[in-house]
């Protein structure tokens, strides 16, 4: 199931919808480099280049849990 989120990006609101587990990743991830999931979001939105944002957010959350040990 998707879950929603909203995010302030480049002055712009925007959704991004997601499953629950790559949401989990992600806000492990913010909490290990110890930055909030909104300043997370925001660097991996502005390192994608033309990829949309829930796909490079899905692709980070799976390189992160394939470091994880």
């Amino acid at each position: 199931m998707l879950k929603k989120r909203s995010f302030s990006l480049s002055r712009h609101r925007t959704s991004i919808a997601l499953e629950a587990e790559f949401w989990v990743v992600l806000e492990s991830e913010a909490a290990a480099a110890k930055t909030s999931l909104a300043a997370l979001v925001i660097e991996i939105d502005s390192k994608r280049g033309m990829r949309p944002l829930a796909s490079a957010l899905r692709v980070f959350a799976l390189a992160a849990a394939q470091r994880a040990p």
